[in-house]
């Protein structure tokens, strides 16, 4: 089992670097820069330089972009092009106590409806997750993370709920990957994880909901003091 998540979280790392210089490729990119102020809010998103720096067609650029502004990442308008927009500081906490809403609700629902093998697999994406702090791999740690989530949100046994939840999760992943190069902030993470499970697995929904809820509510704060730092940055 231990080498089948491992191989699993190989997997999803290799295959972001398989598609680098695709439009996906491009799109991690852009949001590394966008979140790391490369990138600075107002910053005109020209297709054409953009095409030469990742040496690709005008294709996955356009793409890309218009991935980037559907996330909320960049403003795309008409005879202005792409610029890219910054989300206030409240625009991101809205976000995240959505977020939080939707995580808890799946884990409610969990509690009531999850399997053996699902409880199973959620606890194996914990330890990994686990695993890949205690080496400090922010990478492995973000695709294991992601994998924990889904596992609860797969449990829930609403695809309604999945759908959304994934819609708001794109907009909110670039945020999200920066939050786990904050310091503890992983090994934080896989405690909170591991009692969040035992709720789930006990069956009891209204602790599960709300350890889920107050677990986004902290990411939401965190990622508050992300984006105001990165606001004082670009101040100074």
């Amino acid at each position: 089992m231990r080498q089948i998540r491992e191989t699993a979280v190989s997997e999803v790392i290799e295959s972001e670097r398989e598609t680098r210089l695709s439009a996906d490729g491009l799109i991690r990119l852009l949001e590394d820069d966008i979140l790391n102020s490369v990138l600075k809010p107002g910053d005109r998103l020209d297709e054409q330089s953009l095409a030469r720096r990742f040496e690709v067609s005008r294709t996955p650029v356009r793409e890309a972009l218009r991935h980037l502004a559907s996330s909320g990442l960049i403003d795309i308008r008409k005879n202005q092009g792409a610029t890219v927009k910054r989300l206030t500081t409240a625009e991101l906490i809205e976000m995240f106590q959505v977020m939080a809403e939707y995580e808890g609700l799946s884990a409610r629902l969990s509690a009531r409806r999850m399997t053996t093998a699902e409880i199973a697999e959620m606890r194996n994406w914990n330890e990994e997750c686990r695993v890949r702090a205690d080496k400090e791999d922010h990478d492995g740690f973000y695709a294991a993370n992601n994998m924990f989530h889904e596992a609860i949100f797969h449990g829930s046994r609403n695809e309604f709920l999945q759908e959304e939840s994934r819609k708001l999760r794109n907009r909110l992943n670039a945020y999200r990957r920066h939050i786990t190069t904050q310091p503890r902030r992983m090994q934080k993470s896989v405690i909170e994880h591991g009692r969040i499970a035992d709720a789930i697995v006990a069956g009891d929904e209204d602790t599960a909901h709300s350890l889920m809820r107050q677990h986004v509510d902290l990411l939401a704060g965190t990622a508050a003091d992300v984006l105001l730092a990165l606001e004082s940055e670009t101040t100074e």
